[in-house]
This record gives C-alpha cells, structure tokens and sequence, in this order.
C-alpha cells in the first residue's frame, strides 16, 4: 500500500474512504440516474454530463494539504462529484432549479462563483451545490447512510468548462503565482468569454422571439409580413395550405397521399424570387388551375396510387417556372434543387416542358 505521509489521523480517513467506495459507487449510480432522467424528461440540451469518483492519490493529496480540517471522511464533500455541462448561462440555472427539486441542497457550502466577481475582474465562473439524496428521491437498504453523504454538483456552460481547463492545463491559480503580464492576458481571455456566454444568450433569446413573432404572424394570416425562411415555411407548411389542390389531384387516380418533405421546396421557392409567404398564396391563387390542368395531363392515363403531399406545391412551381419564361433551365434548375445534380435532371426538365406544351396555359404565358 502506496506511502502518502499522511498523518495518524490522515491515514484514518483514508482508509475509511478504501472501505467506504462501495457505498460512493452505489451513490454514484444513483445520481447519475436521477440526472439522466431530468434531462431526458426536460428540453434541455446538455452539452455532457460527467461523474467521478475522486481517485485515492488525489484524495490523499487533500488530506496531506488540508486533513485537519475534517473530522471524519463525511466532510469531505467532494470525494464523489458530477458535472453538468449546457450551452447557455440560464440552462445552468435551469438544472440547478432542478436540482434544487430533486436533491437536498446544504446552502451554507454551496458556491456561486458566477457572482464573486468584482466588477473590474474575471476568471472562473460556475455553480457548485453540495446536495444529499433524500430518502423520499431513493434509498437503498443496503447502504442506508448513502442518504447522509454529501457529494457536489457543478454547472457550468462549456465556455466556462473550457475556460477551467485551461486553468487547471496551465496551472494559473491567482494573481499572486501568476506575473502580471500573464494575469492581464488571462483576465482578458475571461472577460471575452465571458462576453460571448452572455451573447450566444442573448442571441438565442432574439431568435426565440423572432420565432414566436413569425408562428404569431402565420398564425393570424399576415403572411405579407412574414419573410420566407426555414422557421417561417415549416409554420406555414403546419397549416396545410397546399391540401386543396393535393385532394384535387389526387382525385384523378383516387390516389392515396402520403407526407413527404416540405424543406427542399425553400430552395426552389427561393429560385423563383418568393420573398414573402404572402408571394406562395399568390403563386397558388393563380396557378392552382394550371397546376391541376398539368397534374390532369401526367395522371389522367395512369393507375398510380400513392403521391406525395408536395404534388401540389411541384406542380404550382413549374407552372411558374414555364409562365414566367424560365423554360427548361428553370426546370432543371429546379430538379437540381429537389433531386440533387445530374445529367437525368435536364431529360426530365424536357420531358415536362413537352408535355406542359399541349396544354391551353402555355398558350397564354405572362411575365
């Protein structure tokens, strides 16, 4: 057994902890699966979650620097600990509130670092909350002081995860070990990632509002203030607007219809300059016809069975591709969108425009 020079009483510790690691393993599971459960049971997005046992040199390490301090292993609270890591300064606020409901949190010893700062420095930022499971959350009948053992939680964001690391990697500890040139540098290193923290925040929260502001928008029918983008033409595609014209073509066959994806369309609804969704209502209110006309034409003398829901939304596009004078390039160009380049994308832009050739609207084309 490997000699730390601990002391009589270090020593004790120690080798309370060797006995005690099957009780911190089981407490380990237990908390890891508690955890787990809350994110999985929440919509957060958690960066990593991380779990350890506090190995015996490093523990040993502690009692050699600071053993006096505890008067049993009990009060080292640390020896088991878990890391969850977000992406964003108020998830970690979020899982500490859930921790708070899960566990039961020793206040006095928990530590908010993120607000032990001054004003004019930066360093270290996370929440460390030294918790208890409580009886009433799990209790195991073979290890029934499990629920009187301490271990911490930190959150923190991955910037600040990053920012530790590199603590720990360069072994910065204090402006005092550190020469001030260093310190400066560092300090300044903090505060940008500290900076970015709050703005990749304050970007999601504007891009949370701008999602709700559009849903709002669509919802309420002033789809000429909504601009065409992925968020607004997937809330648009949730009202079904295409469906008349999918019933109608399916008619013609007494086809059944089936989902298909709406998203290579922006692409395409892109390439036609529609800006606004108030241009696809237009685009619908006059082609729909067309749009049938065409589908009449490639069904009519066919059993197919199944179509896909975008028949309408395709149909509507090449009537407008043809209307507009885009001719076989503008079909093309339009299967390249939905089909991916190749060679078969240009026979099949002709074949289309042929038979859009024998019907009345391509007699009537406008720009």
């Amino acid at each position: 057994m490997e000699n730390y020079g601990l002391d009589l009483h270090g020593e004790m510790l120690l080798e309370e902890y060797r006995q005690q690691l099957p009780l911190y393993n089981r407490l380990m599971e237990a908390v890891k699966s508690k955890l787990s459960d809350m994110v999985k049971d929440s919509d957060l997005t958690v960066s990593s979650m991380e779990f350890r046992i506090k190995e015996e040199p490093s523990l040993a390490g502690k009692l050699l620097r600071k053993g006096s301090k505890y008067s049993s292993l009990k009060d080292i609270t640390d020896i088991f600990g878990a890391r969850v890591i977000m992406f964003y300064n108020e998830d970690v606020d979020r899982v500490a509130a859930f921790a708070e409901s899960i566990f039961e949190v020793d206040w006095p010893n928990s530590v908010d670092k993120r607000k032990m700062h001054e004003t004019n420095s930066f360093g270290y930022n996370s929440l460390h909350y030294i918790c208890r499971i409580p009886k009433k959350v799990f209790y195991d009948p073979e290890y029934p002081e499990l629920n009187d053992v301490r271990f911490e939680i930190q959150m923190r964001t991955a910037l600040q995860h990053v920012w530790s690391a590199i603590q720990h990697d360069i072994g910065y500890k204090s402006e005092i070990e550190t020469p001030k040139e260093y310190h400066r540098m560092l300090s300044r290193l903090a505060g940008m990632m500290e900076l970015a923290d709050d703005e990749f925040s304050r970007i999601r929260a504007s891009i949370a509002d701008y999602r709700r502001r559009m849903q709002n928008l669509v919802l309420n029918g002033q789809l000429e203030e909504v601009a065409l983008d992925g968020d607004t033409f997937r809330s648009y595609v949730d009202m079904h607007p295409f469906d008349k014209l999918n019933r109608k073509i399916a008619a013609i066959t007494q086809a059944e219809i089936q989902e298909s994806p709406y998203i290579p369309y922006l692409t395409v609804l892109r390439q036609l300059d529609i800006k606004t969704l108030g241009d696809i209502e237009r685009m619908m209110a006059k082609y729909s016809d067309d749009a049938y006309q065409l589908a009449l034409f490639q069904l009519g003398s066919t059993d197919i069975d199944i179509l896909a829901d975008t028949v309408g939304l395709q149909n509507l596009c090449i009537v407008h591709i043809l209307k507009t004078g885009r001719g076989i390039p503008g079909l093309k160009q339009m299967f390249d969108a939905l089909n991916g380049r190749s060679p078969q994308n240009e026979d099949l832009a002709r074949i289309v425009y042929d038979q859009a050739l024998r019907l009345a609207f391509m007699n009537n084309k406008t720009t």
